[in-house]
C-alpha cells in the first residue's frame, strides 16, 4: 500500500495532483457551479478549504493547462465528464490575504493597487504567446493597468475568468482585529472614490462586455459585499445552497476511509481506528452550511493536521486545536463587545435555551456593526459566517437552530471567556491547578472556594442579579476545561433528558488515573433559605448541607445523576467508570458539593 502524502498547510491543486498527495474529490460541483451563474460569492469561515478550491477552478479553467489536463483531472469525477468549458479561459487570481490591511486607507490603497498590478504583470508573463498586444502596466493606477489588461484579452478569442480569494480580508480586520474597530479607514476604503469601491466598480464594468465572463469569489462574511452594493451588485450567493454544503470540507465517510489507511500504515488495532474516529468526531465535526441538508462536515484543515500527526508519530495529537485557526479568538473578541454579545457567547456555550433565528442575515454592513445595540439576528449571523456556530435543524416553528458546532471551537469559546473573566494570567494558572488536582483526586472543595471567594466577584452585577444554573455551569466549564485530556460536552443529550456537563477522559489518556464525570448543577435564592448573604457565609459546610432545600436539591439532582450515567454507560458500551458529582449554588455566595 502506498503510503498517504497529506497537503496540510498546501492550497496548491496542480502540485497536490502532480505530486499524488491525499485528495478529496469535489471536481463534480465544477458542473453545479457552471450553471450557478457567472458571478458567485461562496462563503465559509476560515481554513476551510476555499483556497483549494479555487485552485481547482483555476487549473480547470485555464487554456495554458489544456494540454495537461487528462493528468489533472482524468481520475477525478470531472475529467470522466468534462463540461465544454473546460480550458477556455484566461485565468487571473487575487488573494487579498497577501495585503496589508494596517496603516492609514491611503497605504493601504496603495498596497493594493501596488498588489493588483503584480497580478497583473503575472498574467502578461503567462499569457504572453497568446496576447496579440503588450498591456501598459502604470505603477500608479492599477485600475488602469486593469483596463488595458482587458483590451488585450479582448484580441483573443478567449475571455477573462477572475478567481478573488478573500475578498474580505480587510472587513475582517480593521473591524474586528484585536485592537480597537476602526472605522474610519475602513469607511475611506469603500467610500465613492476609495480603492475597494473603485476596483469592484471597475469588476462589474468589465464583465459587460469589455472581456471580463465570470467572477468566483470567497470570504468568510457578507459584510464588505452589503457596503459595495452599489460598486458590485451582481454577485448571487451560492453559500446556503444543499448541493454545496460540502464543497469545502469532509464527509465522515470519507475521514472514516483514509483514517482506516493510516490505522492500517500504522499497524493499530480497529478499535484503535474506532477510538480515533470518535475523538475526531467531538473535535471537528458538525459543521452544516445549509437549513436544507442534514450531512455534517468536518473541518478540513483540522483533519489533516490530525492524521498527519497520526501518521508520524502513530498516536493521538496532545493538543488538538491547531495554532493556525487560534486567530478566531480575535472576533469573540470583537463580538464580546457589542451589546448583548458576551450574552449570547455564554449562551452558545451553555447550549440552553439554543440560539434561534427566524431568518439568518445576508445582508449587513458598516453600519449595521456599529449601532449601539445589535440584533441577535446580526451577532448570531456574525457567529455562523465566521464558523463559531453552525446550523443545527429547526424547531417545531421552523426557526433555524444554532450550536457551537465542536470542542475545538468550544474551546475558543471557553478561552475568551476565561481571559476576559480573569484577565491575571497568575489566577488562571492558579485555577489550572486546583483543577489538575480535581481531575485526579474528583475532590472539589478547593474548585469550590476559589469560585466563591475569588471567581464569581469578577461577575459583573447583571450576572448576580440573574444568576442561576446556567451561570454556575459556565463559571465551572470554564474553570475545568482542558482538551489534552478531556473530551468535554456541555449539555449532553441521554435518554431522558440532557446532563449539564460531562467530562470524558480521551482515548490516549484512558490508562492514567484521570477520572470521569458527570454534573448536575442546581441553583437557589438567598430567599428559598431565608438567610442573607452575611448569614449564609457564617454557616458551615454542614450546616449548609443540613439546610432543606439544599437537602432537596441533592436529592433531585442525585436521581438525574444516577440516571444519566445508566444511560451514558450504556451509551459508551461501559467503557467509562463515571464519577457522579452534585453542585448547588445557593445565590452567589456558597457552594455545596457531593460525590454520589
Amino acid at each position: 500500500m502506498m503510503r498517504l502524502k497529506f497537503p496540510y498547510g498546501i492550497s496548491n491543486f496542480y502540485r497536490i495532483i502532480t505530486e499524488n498527495y491525499f485528495y478529496v474529490d469535489r471536481s463534480n460541483h465544477i458542473r453545479l457551479i457552471e450553471e450557478a451563474g457567472d458571478q458567485l460569492l461562496f462563503l465559509r469561515p476560515r481554513r476551510f478549504g476555499k483556497s483549494l478550491l479555487l485552485s481547482m477552478l483555476e487549473n480547470y479553467y485555464d487554456v495554458a493547462k489544456a494540454d495537461e489536463f487528462d493528468k489533472l483531472f482524468g481520475k477525478l469525477a470531472i475529467g470522466q465528464n468534462p463540461t465544454p468549458k473546460h480550458n477556455q479561459y484566461l485565468v487571473m487570481t487575487w488573494d487579498f490575504s497577501n495585503v496589508n490591511p494596517k496603516g492609514e486607507a491611503q497605504q493601504i490603497q496603495q498596497r493594493l493597487y501596488h498588489y493588483i498590478n503584480r497580478c497583473i504583470q503575472d498574467f502578461a508573463d503567462k499569457y504572453q504567446t497568446l496576447l496579440p498586444i503588450n498591456i501598459h502596466i502604470d505603477p500608479e493606477d492599477a485600475i488602469d493597468s486593469f483596463f488595458s489588461m482587458l483590451s488585450a484579452v479582448r484580441q483573443t478569442p478567449y475571455h477573462l475568468y477572475l478567481l478573488i480569494d478573500e475578498y474580505d480580508n480587510f472587513a475582517n480586520e480593521l473591524m474586528m482585529g484585536r485592537s480597537e474597530i476602526n472605522p474610519e479607514r475602513y469607511k475611506t476604503l469603500i467610500s465613492t472614490e476609495g480603492s475597494l469601491k473603485t476596483l469592484f466598480k471597475t469588476v462589474k464594468s468589465a464583465s459587460g462586455g469589455r472581456g471580463l465572463e465570470r467572477v468566483f469569489l470567497t470570504g468568510a462574511s457578507p459584510i464588505l459585499m452589503s457596503d459595495m452594493t452599489t460598486a458590485y451588485n451582481i454577485a448571487e450567493n451560492i453559500y446556503l445552497k444543499p448541493y454545496f454544503n460540502d464543497l469545502c470540507g469532509f464527509k465522515e465517510p470519507e475521514v472514516q476511509a483514509v483514517l482506516n489507511q493510516v490505522v492500517a500504515e500504522c499497524e493499530l488495532s480497529p478499535e484503535y481506528g474506532k477510538e480515533a474516529l470518535k475523538l475526531m468526531q467531538a473535535f471537528y465535526n458538525a459543521y452544516c452550511f445549509s437549513d436544507m441538508d442534514n450531512e455534517l462536515i468536518y473541518n478540513p484543515t483540522l483533519t489533516l493536521y490530525f492524521l498527519k500527526h497520526l501518521q508520524q508519530h502513530c498516536k493521538f495529537p496532545r493538543q488538538m486545536l491547531d495554532d493556525n485557526l487560534t486567530m478566531d479568538l480575535n472576533k469573540l473578541f470583537y463580538l464580546s463587545r457589542l451589546p448583548n454579545g458576551r450574552a449570547i457567547i455564554k449562551q452558545a456555550l451553555n447550549g440552553t435555551p439554543p440560539l434561534t433565528l427566524s431568518l439568518l442575515a445576508n445582508r449587513f454592513g458598516l453600519e449595521q456593526m456599529l449601532k449601539n445595540t445589535q440584533s441577535n439576528q446580526f451577532i448570531i449571523s456574525l457567529l455562523y459566517y465566521l464558523g463559531i456556530l453552525t446550523l443545527d435543524g429547526e424547531t417545531e416553528l421552523r426557526q433555524l437552530r444554532f450550536k457551537i458546532p465542536n470542542l475545538v471551537v468550544q474551546k475558543l469559546y471557553v478561552e475568551h471567556l476565561f481571559e476576559m473573566l480573569l484577565p491575571q494570567d497568575t489566577k488562571r494558572e492558579e485555577v489550572r491547578l486546583l483543577a489538575e488536582e480535581f481531575y485526579q483526586s474528583g475532590e472539589l472543595q478547593p474548585i469550590c472556594d476559589f469560585m466563591t471567594k475569588r471567581y464569581f466577584k469578577v461577575f459583573d452585577n447583571r450576572d448576580y442579579k440573574e444568576v442561576n444554573e446556567l451561570t454556575i455551569k459556565t463559571a465551572f466549564l470554564t474553570v475545568l476545561f482542558n482538551d489534552a485530556w478531556y473530551m468535554m460536552d456541555s449539555e449532553t443529550p441521554t435518554e431522558r433528558r440532557y446532563a449539564d456537563l460531562t467530562l470524558l477522559v480521551r482515548p490516549d489518556f484512558r490508562h492514567t488515573i484521570l477520572k470521569n464525570f458527570i454534573f448536575e448543577f442546581k441553583h437557589l435564592k438567598l430567599s428559598h433559605v431565608n438567610l442573607s448573604g452575611e448569614k449564609l457565609k457564617q454557616l458551615s459546610l454542614a450546616e449548609l448541607e443540613a439546610l432543606k432545600p439544599v437537602k432537596e436539591k441533592l436529592a433531585e439532582s442525585k436521581k438525574q445523576l444516577l440516571d444519566y450515567r445508566t444511560d451514558l454507560e450504556l451509551k459508551y458500551d461501559n467503557v467509562f467508570k463515571l464519577q457522579l458529582i452534585s453542585v448547588v449554588a445557593v445565590g452567589f455566595d456558597r457552594l455545596v458539593w457531593k460525590k454520589i
